[in-house]
């Protein structure tokens, strides 16, 4: 079940495609389980990064689809969002209802959650 707040229950089930940063923030305010994935290559991790991510650039995540927990939502991300949207497109393929899509990537998480982050 979703709470009214926008977070989720214990067990991840279908949640919307994308996420809105807000909701990420307050997600991890509030310790609500949850796996996050930056799917950008290591250059752009290097750069800038939301800390607690699990890196896997996109072109290894089947390879990576045992390290990825199907009993939490699973928030994905890249820099402006298109790569990670393919991504959670391809984790609901395979049975991750909780996969969805941090809307914007982390772009936009530096312009409406953490300002001081170093952009590219």
């Amino acid at each position: 079940m979703i709470a009214a707040a926008g977070i989720p229950a214990a067990k991840a089930e279908a949640l919307p495609l994308q996420i809105e940063p807000e909701t990420l923030a307050a997600w991890r305010a509030e310790a609500v389980a949850h796996t996050l994935i930056d799917v950008r290559e290591p250059w752009e991790t290097e750069l800038c990064r939301i800390d607690g991510s699990l890196d896997v650039p996109m072109g290894e995540i089947e390879d990576s689809r045992d390290r990825i927990p199907n009993d939490r939502p699973v928030v994905v991300l890249c820099h402006h969002g298109i790569r990670s949207m393919q991504v959670v497109g391809w984790l609901r393929g395979q049975g991750f209802d909780g996969a969805t899509n941090l809307r914007g990537g982390i772009a936009l998480w530096a312009d409406r959650v953490e300002p001081d982050m170093r952009r590219y």
